[in-house]
Parts: C-alpha cells; structure tokens; sequence
C-alpha cells in the first residue's frame, strides 16, 4: 500500500457558526477559530476542516451558496480568513475547506442570470422543465420533505432542488458548470488550502432524461436520495476533476456520499481510480432509523451485532483496494455519547472513551468533531421554537401537522435523539455564561449541560475525554499498524463486547470493548499471552477477563 499524508492525518471539525464568537453578535467567526488553533493542535490533531464559510443567505446553514469567492460577512473577511490559513499553516495544521458544489443558493449569481429568461447562457446550469400536466415534471421528492420541484411563474417552468427550494441543482452534464466549479476550486487551492470535503457529491450526476422513480409513493424521503446517488456519469465526473484539479495539488479529499456501499466507495476512492481519497459513508449512521417509515425519525438504539457488522464490512472490504473515513459526529449527526454510548453522569465519560478507542483503533483516518472530545451530549428543547435546524423543524411540520402521524410530545422524543442540531449547539468552553461562546445572544441556545462538560474543566483533569483523544492520537503517529494494519472481528455475534484484531507485519493489536452498564466476563487468548501489554485503556488497572461498564482496551504485541 502506498503511504500518504492523508492516510496518518486526524482531522477536527469546525461547524464556525458553533464554534468561537469574537464580536458579540452571537455567531461564530473565523477570529474564533484563530483563538484556538492552540487547542486543536495540542489534541493531536493536524487537519481542521471548515463547515461552509462562503457568501450565503443561510437557508440552510451555509449549505446554501451565493459567492464561492467571498467569505459569510457573519463569519468575517477573506483577509480574516487569509490570516486564519497563514496562523495554522505556521502551527503545522492543514484547512480543509467544505465543497458544496451539487446546489447553488438561489442567490447565486449563476442562478439569478438562469430564472431571467430560457435563452441566456446560465439557463442550463441548473434543472429547468415544464410542467407535467399542469404539475411537477416528475415525481422526486426533497430530502427536506415535499416535491423536489419549485415553480417559478417568470419563466413558466420549475426548476429541480433536492434540498431546499433555496437550493437549486447544479446541471453537471454542461461542461461550462463543470469548468466554473473547477475554477473557484483552484481559486482556494491557489490561495493554499489543503483539501476539500465534498458535500454530497455523488449526488450530481442525475438520471438521463430525470423519469419518475417508481418508488416515490412507498419510499420515505432518505429512500428517494438513493434514485439520484451515484448516477450514470458520476466517475467521469471526478475523474476529470481530479485530472484537471486535483492532481495538480497535494491535497486530503474525502466526498459525503449517501447511499453509497462498499463497491461504490471502492469506485470513488480506489487506490488506482483517480477520484477521491475517502468517502463518509452513511451505514452505520442508518441503524437506528424509523421501522415505520419514518427515516432517521425514532428513538431506537442500536443493535450491537449489527454495528459490527456495517463497521467490518467497511474494513475489509476497502482494505488494500481503497481508504476509510472513521466518524460517529457531524454537523448532521447527534452526538455518539447520547446515541451510540450512555449520557448518564455516571457513565458519560467512560463510555465516550470506549467509543472513541473502538473508532480510532479502525483503518482509516479519524475525524473529530468539535465538542467531542470532550464528551459533549444531545440537547433536549422542550420547544421545537428553539430548534433552528431547516430539515427538523420541517420534519416536525410535516410528520406531526401535516400528517398526524406521530404526537408532537413523540416527535419531540424523535428531535431530542435525532436532530442535527444536537450537534449544532454552541462549543462548550467553560463554565460562564454561554459557555464563553459569545458574550452576546447565541444563534441557537447552549445545551444547559455546559456547567459540567466543557473545555476548562476537561482541560484540568487528566482523565478526560480530552487526554484520552489526546492520547490516542499520539498513538497513532507512533505504531504503523494503528494506521495501515490489517483488520479482523471477533465474535461477530456476541450482542455486549466489540472485539477486533490489527495486524501489519509483526506488530499486533487487540481490541475489545464493553457496550453495556455492567460487568461482561470474556476470556480472549491476549490475556495468557506474555508477549501483549496494555497500551491504552480508559480504566487505571486491567482486570483481564472481568470487562466492567463501557471499558475499552488496546493491547500490543510483536511477533
């Protein structure tokens, strides 16, 4: 396998919006970023990587794009930003920016010249069609509920947007949109960012012809984003891009890609394709969606056997052939202490080491999202006025007014385990007033957890979720088989332990952690083996076989 930067890396998430307020007016700026680079490169992490910080009217958080070549005045200036890309370069840390090139913001200067009339030059940048019947050309559904179709009465057409109707889609198969997002993506790489992260990038070759998809009327809406995933024309796509831009730079390039398996992720991102260099793939993300039709919408834990399952499949089969993104968070996602471990005072911490250790011990590269190590838990509103995010308060809308399928008390249970503003709530610094987010009025409440979880007090105590992520990333810039070894499950069916082995030439690892709230007794062979040691481990002795509430242990050995 050949070696890449990218490959040892670890990457920390910034959502900015979230992140550090440094003038007062309740939204994170790129000023707070610089504040901290301190922090993110004592954890040990060396690539940070930027939610959206473009020109938007932020309908849907910046995902939304008006000016690929300005920065969010809410976020600051480009010369903010200039000095904020100078900073870490100087501290050794990569920016990676977010690529959001599927949809423009119908504020967008392609867009505004595209809805004035049917013969400009931008009117085939974006998905224009007559009506079908005095109604939609066709029956896809937006990923944020309703039709994906948005009439506009100038020009007597409607124009295609899988998000929101702010969001219009960009027509991939023109070769001038192609060459246009080329350009703002040297634009930034000429500037002297290290990458991109590309949202939802499989996503923008659509099918020939845009015919109705025969599943629309049983499908929820995250089962119609797999009718326009990973179309036809997708890996010309980015191999023109890579042969064009990307080869050109020494750059981390991982693409968001829903709906997308093991042999997509091999065709995105295979060591001889030419593409990407890592996908975020969404199946372990899936597995506590609605059995009711629902989506993401429920409460439901998730089964044990079958995490193993989505997890060692990705292992295996990408191993030699292609290269794993490791995450539980997101801006998207809840936070993986409440989701995946357990939130209580009592268990918190242990069992979001365990989580953190069963992920970083994978093949891969790890990515950190802001707040998580720290322990950072799920918010509960009690009022969905206090959510902000556009896809929660239009699935409330729709599941509890529109279509009474659920209460609201029961919709709000859903929301407090599923909404991505769990992961959106400000950046835990300490324990003043906001958290020392801002000294303003926040753009969204802080979760009131923020008096026991936070930055100064992790920072104070050295058996912190902190010291622990700490810790494992200076592992991992110190044994080869924590980043290239091979990958091997153990006990695929045992519903309470998470048990796997590495393995790179003599070195080897053991794995196994706890997923339960009480004592598990195993007997693995590494306990009668004289060779291992403990190499890491988020309790302070090791009783071998008695594997007590959430524990996680590495051991070593060499052949």
């Amino acid at each position: 396998m050949q070696k890449n930067w990218w490959q040892e890396a670890v990457v920390y998430q910034v959502y900015p919006r979230s992140f550090q307020d440094t003038d007062n007016d309740g939204i994170g700026d790129l000023k707070g970023i610089l504040q901290h680079l301190d922090y993110v490169k004592n954890l040990g992490a060396n690539v940070i990587w930027l939610n959206p910080i473009y020109k938007s009217p932020n309908d849907d958080n910046g995902y939304d794009i008006a000016d690929y070549r300005d920065i969010m005045q809410e976020f600051g200036t480009m010369a903010d930003f200039d000095k904020l890309l100078e900073a870490a370069h100087e501290k050794g840390l990569k920016i990676m920016m977010d690529l959001v090139v599927n949809h423009t913001s119908d504020e967008n200067h392609w867009f505004a010249e595209s809805r004035k009339n049917k013969e400009n030059k931008y009117r085939d940048y974006y998905f224009w069609r007559d009506p079908k019947n005095s109604r939609e050309p066709n029956n896809w559904k937006s990923n944020f509920g309703g039709s994906a179709w948005q009439y506009d009465p100038k020009t007597e057409q409607y124009y295609l947007h899988i998000f929101s109707k702010k969001q219009p889609d960009l027509n991939w198969d023109n070769a001038d949109v192609r060459q246009d997002v080329y350009g703002v993506m040297k634009f930034w790489l000429d500037k002297g960012v290290d990458g991109f992260r590309m949202d939802v990038i499989n996503l923008i070759s659509k099918q020939p012809g845009l015919p109705d998809d025969p599943n629309a009327d049983k499908s929820t809406v995250e089962d119609a984003m797999g009718w326009v995933a990973n179309g036809p024309k997708v890996h010309d796509y980015l191999r023109e891009m890579n042969q064009q831009v990307l080869s050109k730079y020494d750059v981390i390039t991982v693409g968001e890609t829903p709906e997308a398996k093991t042999e997509d992720a091999i065709k995105y991102t295979g060591f001889d394709r030419h593409e990407l260099e890592m996908v975020f793939q969404f199946e372990h993300m899936g597995l506590d969606w609605s059995k009711n039709g629902l989506g993401k919408w429920s409460t439901n834990k998730v089964s044990l056997p079958e995490l193993k399952e989505v997890m060692s499949r990705w292992q295996t089969k990408l191993n030699g052939k292609a290269w794993n993104s490791l995450y539980w968070n997101n801006h998207d996602q809840p936070r993986v202490v409440s989701r995946f471990g357990n939130d209580s005072e009592q268990y918190r911490v242990l069992s979001a080491k365990m989580l953190g250790l069963l992920l970083h011990f994978m093949q891969g590269t790890p990515y950190i999202y802001q707040g998580e190590e720290i322990g950072m838990t799920n918010v509960h509103f009690d009022n969905i006025d206090d959510y902000k995010d556009l896809e929660t308060l239009n699935a409330y809308h729709e599941i509890v007014q529109d279509k009474k399928q659920v209460t609201s008390d029961q919709m709000m249970a859903y929301i407090h385990h599923s909404s991505r503003d769990n992961a959106r709530t400000p950046m835990q610094w300490d324990a003043t007033k906001n958290a020392g987010f801002t000294d303003g009025t926040p753009w969204i409440k802080v979760n009131p957890a923020y008096k026991q979880i936070n930055v100064s007090k992790a920072l104070n105590d050295p058996n912190s979720v902190y010291y622990f992520y700490k810790k494992m990333n200076e592992l991992r810039s110190q044994y080869d088989v924590i980043v290239y070894g091979n990958y091997s499950l153990l006990d695929p069916k045992d519903n309470e332990a998470f048990a796997y082995e590495r393995q790179l030439d003599q070195q080897h690892l053991f794995i196994v952690t706890n997923f339960t709230s009480h004592v598990i007794k195993r007997n693995y062979k590494v306990y009668n083996d004289q060779k291992s040691r403990l190499l890491l481990s988020n309790y302070d002795d090791d009783l071998k076989r008695d594997l007590r509430p959430y524990e996680a242990k590495v051991y070593y050995y060499e052949e």
